[in-house]
């Protein structure tokens, strides 16, 4: 068995609530709570981009549309402002140009709560740079423009294909997006470890924010049925997703390139952060293999999954801090966790 001591210091230095969960070769070797209940739901924010990337994936699975189609032929509206050439595939990889539909996140975040506003707000945007030129984080926006596309194809809202065609064939049971008024009373409440973050913990605090199914950010989930989910994709969709449709989601779209956004080179897929660059401080830490796939959520959540050295890791917090020192220590526990299992 793993030796996690190292791991769990790191996680209880930083106080607060947490669900750890670690898989090693098909077996879960690490399952730990601490400071919430055992029917926990976490707010996920960015770790849910990969949810609405996969259910557009499975879209083209089915054949009722293709990466490399653009947007407005299945949302003719999309093309306005200059967006004609935007394909599905851009958006995966954040190369879209669009990455704020109001030009701020502010705007965008001021309209989260409202997602007939912020479709209406995805439809008005003039792109910041053309189409495929450069990658920059799609911090909101990619899961509007996704999340319409998803219901304009398949007849449902997003939060619905996803329930029905990703969680529940995967048996996640407790995962859902957006938390129903129902199971506001199990939302595990956000901290601000730092005065910048008190805002932000405060809206997202609200039940009011939490029920609305954002699809950018609003996966409610613990982090065992997380680390489940990463699991099955490792091990090849087993019945939800092909595995070459789950290759085609892995695939690598910026390896070096600065994100204009982010400030610093991320290794993007088509709706995954991937390992590396190695020696810098990354959610899949200092270490990872470059094939390694997974996303971060506002460096308070985070979850990846290695395929070479068959681990799975999902790291669910309630601490929101300042973004360097954040991230600094999702790195140094998925290193620990690395070293752990050798």
């Amino acid at each position: 068995m793993p030796d996690f001591r190292r791991v769990l210091d790191l996680v209880d230095a930083r106080g607060g609530a947490s669900w750890l969960t670690v898989i090693h070769g098909g077996e879960v070797v690490l399952d730990r709570r601490a400071g919430c209940d055992p029917d926990a739901l976490f707010y996920t924010f960015s770790v849910s981009k990969p949810f609405v990337a996969l259910a557009v994936h499975l879209l083209a699975e089915r054949g009722m549309l293709r990466l490399d189609d653009p947007v407005a032929a299945h949302w003719p509206a999309y093309a306005r402002g200059g967006k004609s050439d935007i394909t599905v595939r851009h958006v995966l990889s954040h190369r879209a140009g669009v990455p704020y539909s109001t030009g701020s996140l502010l705007g965008d975040t001021v309209r989260m709560t409202d997602p007939r506003r912020s479709v209406a707000a995805a439809e008005d945007a003039r792109p910041r740079w053309p189409a495929g030129e450069v990658v920059g984080y799609h911090v909101l926006s990619y899961g509007f423009i996704l999340g319409e596309l998803v219901r304009r194809v398949s007849g449902m809202p997003a939060e619905r294909f996803i329930a029905e065609n990703l969680l529940r064939p995967a048996g996640l049971t407790e995962t859902t997006l957006g938390l129903p008024a129902g199971e506001a009373g199990r939302a595990v409440p956000l901290r601000a470890l730092s005065a910048p973050e008190r805002a932000r913990t405060l809206l997202f605090n609200r039940p009011s924010t939490r029920a609305v199914p954002v699809p950018a950010a609003a996966v409610s989930t613990n982090g065992r049925e997380l680390a489940e989910f990463y699991q099955l994709l490792l091990a090849g969709g087993e019945g939800v997703l092909r595995p070459e449709t789950i290759a085609a989601a892995r695939a690598v779209s910026s390896d070096g390139e600065p994100d204009r956004i982010m400030g610093h080179p991320v290794r993007w897929a088509h709706g995954f952060q991937l390992g590396g660059p190695i020696g810098l401080a990354r959610p899949t830490g200092s270490r990872a293999d470059a094939r390694t796939f997974g996303h971060n959520g506002s460096s308070i959540c985070n979850v990846w999954a290695d395929p070479v050295r068959d681990i799975v890791v999902a790291y669910l917090t309630n601490t929101a801090d300042e973004r360097r020192r954040a991230l600094r220590h999702l790195s140094d526990v998925s290193d620990a966790v690395l070293v752990a299992c050798g």
